[in-house]
């Protein structure tokens, strides 16, 4: 069972985000705060769960709430400003989306840029162990994956109904055949050296 806080006394936002290791797309992060004693027996890391019951979570978790937002950065400025900064610069847009603004921040993974003066603690796996970081996760995972589905209407080659943009080798062939598309991020290494050498020959 997820722990339900990480501190009593002050309202949290869970923030966790998706996309980082995709070769195309936005990031995508939520931030969400859950009632105490929100509890739900299928609520894990977004990683770990069906796709059936992640879109369940997700209806559940946009009823019950206290509130939620989600927000994301897209490919271009990923490429400006790298792909962490990029995934912060989410979470705090997430953030500011916040119907309540939250006096304590939960992030999963271990660094953050500072949200204001709100006070917060980076968990390292922390989608598996509080529930308002699991929620976020499945938040950021579910509406990342809508939109990556709505993408492949117009460039159904790289698969991106299936992969969501990560370099599966579908993806990587199509890159090899088609080249890139204008949501792929120019600064990541769409294809290794070895597949870049054999597409010269």
């Amino acid at each position: 069972m997820l722990l339900s806080y990480y501190q009593e006394l002050l309202v949290e936002a869970g923030c966790d985000e998706a996309g980082r290791g995709c070769l195309a797309g936005p990031v995508f992060a939520a931030a969400v705060i859950l009632p105490k004693k929100f509890r739900h027996p299928l609520l894990n890391d977004s990683k770990q769960m069906k796709p059936s019951d992640r879109e369940k979570l997700r209806k559940v978790i946009e009823k019950k709430a206290i509130c939620y937002a989600v927000a994301s950065v897209d490919n271009i400025e990923i490429d400006k400003i790298n792909i962490l900064n990029a995934s912060f610069k989410a979470m705090h847009l997430a953030l500011e989306q916040l119907q309540q603004q939250p006096e304590f921040i939960l992030v999963d993974g271990n660094r953050f840029h500072t949200y204001g003066n709100t006070p917060h603690a980076c968990i390292v796996q922390g989608d598996g162990k509080y529930a308002s970081i699991a929620a976020a996760s499945i938040l950021a995972k579910t509406y990342r994956d809508d939109y990556m589905r709505e993408l492949h209407t117009s460039y159904p080659h790289f698969g991106w109904d299936l992969n969501k943009g990560y370099p599966t080798k579908q993806h990587r062939n199509a890159l090899m055949e088609f080249g890139d598309t204008p949501y792929h991020r120019k600064s990541f290494r769409l294809l290794p050296e070895q597949m870049e050498l054999d597409f010269d020959l």
